[in-house]
């Protein structure tokens, strides 16, 4: 029997190297005005590229990959301890290779790209010199895939796209796209979708503008137009009809590592709001001595290592079974408790931090936000806690109980009667 709560030693020497690096040399780069996904601004190339190579020189980069993509292979356990310390600090993914959405678009192209589009996009961008973006969401059809109306007709030895996508994460910086867009309308409601890698210098398709989450100065999520835009035939992603499969299998993992991510977030806030509690003077002592403020303290910390021994559970059982839809019940619960415990935990900190915490020189409201964000992101929570809730109640669809089920008070006693009252008989029998 295996049950370990223990990182191996050789491993743990990794992750603390990871912690201070991060710390100490990553973390700063996000206060320096420059974005992390801007690749073609020599500062920021200058800045990054040697803690790149750093982390390579470790044998950390791009760990979610196979050795045959330059990376270790790392099942989902340890990938999910080293996004604990990647979370919190915005150009941590970046300097170890594992940004999103990069590390999914790499993942959908190493699967079914053909050579050439291995060569001209997969290469490049697990190397970061340049990047991506997925650009799935739609204006009217929010994260439902279902109700997508962007459209693909196959024009002779092209594909040409029609339709409207919103969100996509750092289009404004991407070499190119991945779009999801219907190829069958008449088809089963998720057989009707293709995937299409599309250059996004191609013509027609045009950057409406940038959004940006509120608090931004400067927003990467592109509302994105496509107006009869060609690409070729091989463009297409796998099998026609089978993007609504392949985006399944690209959030899985991802979703681990957004729940690790935001375990190492959370992890920052406690460390904040303790430091405050115990240094902020009142006519008695600290606001550490007040009850109310120990109960906040003591939920945060509560809330937040049940939350990570859930997600690690999860990593756990995707190594284990090597099947993301054997897990896909508590992949989906972590993604819906997620944007709970980091909201949770970021209003108390801001709370206990009082005019400070609300102010723009903490960065704790950007976590508020950023809790609302994991809410929407990869889809809302309330249809991943439909997700649970059916996944849960497969194993009682056989279940018929009358008005009065067999587990009530009356009907248990009566079993238990029928179970040891005639051994009593028989035992005063005998007597």
């Amino acid at each position: 029997m295996a049950w370990d709560f223990e990182t191996d030693p050789e491993f743990q020497e990794k992750l603390d190297w990871m912690d201070e690096f991060v710390r100490e040399k990553v973390e700063p780069l996000g206060l320096l005005g420059i974005h992390p996904y801007d690749v073609k601004n020599p500062r920021r190339n200058k800045l990054v590229r040697p803690l790149q190579e750093e982390v390579k020189a470790r044998g950390l980069w791009a760990c979610h990959l196979g050795p045959e993509l330059g990376g270790q292979g790392y099942g989902q356990v340890k990938l999910g301890l080293m996004n604990e310390i990647l979370g919190g600090a915005s150009f941590a993914p970046i300097v170890f290779g594992c940004q999103a959405p990069d590390t999914g678009n790499a993942e959908i192209i190493a699967h079914y790209g053909t050579p050439e589009q291995k060569t001209r996009y997969l290469q490049p961008l697990l190397e970061n010199e340049i990047v991506s973006a997925f650009s799935m969401t739609e204006p009217q059809g929010g994260s439902d895939p279902t109700n997508f109306i962007t459209k693909a007709e196959l024009d002779g030895n092209h594909w040409k796209i029609n339709g409207e996508k919103w969100f996509s994460t750092n289009g404004r910086w991407a070499e190119f796209l991945i779009v999801m867009a219907v190829t069958d309308p008449e088809a089963p409601r998720h057989e009707r979708m293709s995937m299409f890698i599309v250059p996004v210098d191609t013509q027609g398709v045009e950057i409406v503008r940038n959004v940006g989450v509120y608090g931004q100065e400067d927003g990467s999520e592109s509302y994105v137009r496509y107006t009869d835009v060609r690409v070729p035939a091989d463009h297409l992603l796998g099998e026609q009809g089978g993007a609504f499969a392949i985006s399944q299998t690209r959030l899985g993992g991802g979703r681990v590592h957004h729940a690790m991510r935001t375990v190492g977030n959370c992890r920052r806030l406690l460390d904040a709001m303790s430091r405050r509690a115990v240094s902020r003077k009142t006519r008695t002592g600290t606001i550490a001595d007040y009850q109310t403020v120990q109960m906040q303290i003591a939920d945060s910390y509560i809330e937040l290592e049940q939350f990570k021994l859930f997600v690690l559970k999860t990593a756990w059982m995707i190594d284990k079974y090597q099947d993301y839809r054997k897990v896909r019940k508590d992949i989906a619960a972590i993604k819906a408790l997620m944007p709970k415990v980091y909201h949770d935990i970021a209003h108390r900190c801001i709370h206990i931090h009082g005019s400070l915490g609300v102010s723009n020189e903490m960065p704790f409201v950007g976590s508020l936000i950023g809790s609302m964000v994991m809410g929407i992101a990869d889809g809302p929570t309330e249809v991943h806690k439909v997700t649970v809730a059916k996944q849960h109640l497969r194993k009682y669809r056989d279940v018929a109980d009358p008005m009065f089920p067999d587990y009530s008070l009356i009907e248990r006693r009566a079993k238990a009667r029928d179970m040891y009252d005639p051994l009593e008989e028989l035992v005063e029998a005998a007597e």
